[in-house]
């Protein structure tokens, strides 16, 4: 009888564990989540239908806008559209062109060759120095380009302005064909004037690309705004106040906010040329309104370079490197209208 009653509970219990791991089993079983990814509907990655990427002769183009311009933002292409070729994959622009892009091209920078036609050629074409763009005296219509505009060419060197630096990286550059200057006994530069033609060429040039990349005034140089310590061209004779007249390109002054500094200009330069106080707030000013230089109390050998280079942009009728009052009263004025953002 003890042994009967053994084997039951023996066998309740084994039945009894049994059905405990049965629920435990029941109880723990891991959720497995999908692995099928949702498709990407178009309409979720593109609300607004985009203009369409055009094929020509199986190179591809996208000839509009549908980013900010008011930012300066644009989603244009002006060349056709690089794509990588990844082995074993295929490239899609089904979603393209993404709106948060811009130019590279902030800066145009304009030069002279210092040589005659045929030499700039060569220099421009077989040496380590380039430009985008060379434009000769030979009297034609024609304008050579010599780098893509979406490369970079070596025609700025060590430069900079306002907050930018190696402007090689963010621009494009303009040769044109001219000697440049000549030096007499006393030190004083005489410039070689430009050709009517020359002078027609450029303003077409730097209209059509200042609109295209929406460059603003302040980034249209000389190669003496952004090295003024090393650099003399395009000269005083390049014809800045007639392409912002003309062309609507550039800074220039407003002659009667000039007016309006000119009188306590002179009161300046009467009393306070020569405090230290005042050379560090001329400095200062040049500074702010983009011209890479070292702030001091003295007038030294790379503020004159600097001077000299701003007058030759904005007041080339006397290019002497010397801060007078009608210099110090252009700069001024200049500030005020393009004001460092």
């Amino acid at each position: 009888m003890r042994k009967t009653l053994y084997i039951i509970g023996l066998s309740a219990l084994v039945f009894s564990c049994a059905a405990k791991k049965k629920t435990v089993a029941a109880t723990y079983r891991p959720k497995i989540a999908s692995t099928t990814a949702k498709p990407v509907s178009q309409n979720d990655a593109n609300e607004v239908k985009k203009p369409q990427v055009k094929t020509e002769n199986g190179v591809e183009f996208y000839r509009d806008n549908i980013a900010d311009i008011t930012k300066n933002d644009n989603t244009v292409s002006y060349g056709s559209i690089v794509s990588a070729k990844p082995q074993g994959y295929k490239v899609v622009k089904t979603y393209f062109p993404a709106l948060g892009q811009n130019f590279r091209q902030r800066y145009l920078i304009l030069h002279y060759t210092a040589l005659d036609d045929s030499r700039s050629l060569t220099a421009l074409t077989q040496k380590d120095v380039s430009a985008h763009y060379l434009v000769s005296n030979t009297g034609d219509n024609e304008i050579y380009q010599l780098v893509d505009e979406n490369k970079r060419a070596y025609h700025a060197g060590i430069s900079g302005w306002r907050s930018d630096k190696n402007l090689n990286d963010n621009s494009i550059g303009i040769e044109i064909v001219n000697t440049g200057y000549t030096v007499d006994a006393t030190g004083k530069k005489t410039f070689v004037p430009y050709s009517e033609e020359q002078i027609k060429k450029v303003a077409a040039l730097v209209k059509d690309i200042v609109e295209r990349y929406n460059i603003p005034a302040t980034n249209v140089l000389a190669h003496s705004d952004v090295a003024p310590t090393r650099k003399q061209d395009p000269g005083p004779f390049f014809p800045w106040k007639r392409l912002y007249d003309e062309y609507q390109v550039g800074m220039w002054y407003d002659e009667a906010v000039k007016q309006n500094f000119y009188t306590q200009a002179m009161t300046d330069f009467d009393t306070r040329y020569n405090e230290p106080g005042f050379v560090f707030l001329v400095k200062t000013n040049l500074q702010k309104f983009g011209y890479n230089i070292e702030l001091s109390e003295k007038w030294d050998d790379a503020t004159k370079k600097t001077i000299e280079a701003f007058q030759y942009h904005f007041r080339p009728q006397n290019y002497d490197g010397i801060m007078d009052a009608e210099t110090w009263a252009i700069l001024q004025a200049l500030m005020q209208k393009y004001p460092t953002k």
